[in-house]
């Protein structure tokens, strides 16, 4: 089993910033894409940022320039480092990975969700 444990939410001002990571555990082979999801009240789940294993992250257009996405390949963490935030991005926040157990049995896991609140 793979289990997604993420941490770092909280309330911030407009203009500051977070981190959050999302720890992934179990019995896991490889992990080919860990992705960052957000859902607002009201609001479908969107997804904010994506990193593969090779390196490669993509990003919703709202974020780009603001947000990074990052990886520690050996801790099977990944991060999203959240600059310059905004009321529109009050949202909870889920991680997901996309990999193989061992066996080769794919997965696709989401974690419990952070809140992230931005208010003035």
């Amino acid at each position: 089993q793979v289990q997604l444990v993420e941490s770092g939410g909280g309330l911030v001002q407009p203009g500051g910033s977070l981190r959050l990571s999302c720890a992934a555990s179990g019995t896991i082979f490889s992990i080919n894409a860990m992705d960052w999801y957000r859902q607002a009240p009201g609001k479908q789940r969107e997804l904010v940022a994506t990193s593969t294993s090779g390196g490669g992250s993509r990003y919703t257009d709202s974020v780009k320039g603001r947000f990074t996405i990052s990886r520690d390949n050996a801790k099977h963490t990944v991060y999203l480092q959240m600059n310059s935030l905004k009321p529109e991005d009050t949202a909870a926040y889920y991680c997901n990975a996309d990999g193989l157990m061992y066996g080769r049995r794919a997965f696709s896991t989401w974690g419990q969700g952070t809140q992230v609140t931005v208010s003035s």
